[in-house]
């Protein structure tokens, strides 16, 4: 009887703590980067990249993308990303697809300019690098491709 006791008493803790980790979840997708602004840019390619990924300021999560679209007339990745209040976003600064590493994903980088004015709401950062793929890397470097 002390068996089926004990058994009870570890899964009723297990699934309370599986409930909180759940309601704890739930509640910082839902209160998580609400307030905040839209930018965008506009990326020959966004590998790697997909609604949801983390923007990054000198390494610290300022936003998010909140879309993906291309454009028929450019043939270019357009994005829009949110900004957190608060940050302001020169409007010389650019942004850029960078890696975690050689096995992490990818993230959306603003580097900041030096202008003194920032970028309205709804603003275009201008100055894009895309992505880079490491498979293409490697075929030029076993190909001897400098191009």
């Amino acid at each position: 009887m002390a068996e089926n006791t004990t058994e009870v008493l570890v899964g009723t803790g297990v699934l309370a703590v599986a409930l909180g980790f759940l309601a704890y979840a739930m509640g910082f997708g839902l209160t998580g980067n609400t307030s905040g602004y839209e930018l965008s840019a506009s990326f020959r390619s966004v590998e790697g990249v997909n609604v949801g990924t983390d923007v990054r300021m000198a390494g610290v999560s300022v936003g998010e993308i909140k879309s993906l679209t291309l454009n028929p007339e450019t043939f270019r990745a357009d994005a829009t990303f949110s900004v957190s209040q608060g940050i302001e976003v020169p409007d010389d600064s650019a942004i850029s697809i960078a890696s975690e590493g050689l096995l992490g994903g990818n993230f959306v980088e603003i580097i900041p300019g030096g202008s003194p004015f920032a970028l309205d709401p709804g603003g275009e950062i201008e100055d894009t690098q895309s992505s880079v793929s490491l498979i293409t890397l490697l075929m030029k470097f076993v190909s001897g491709n400098d191009e």
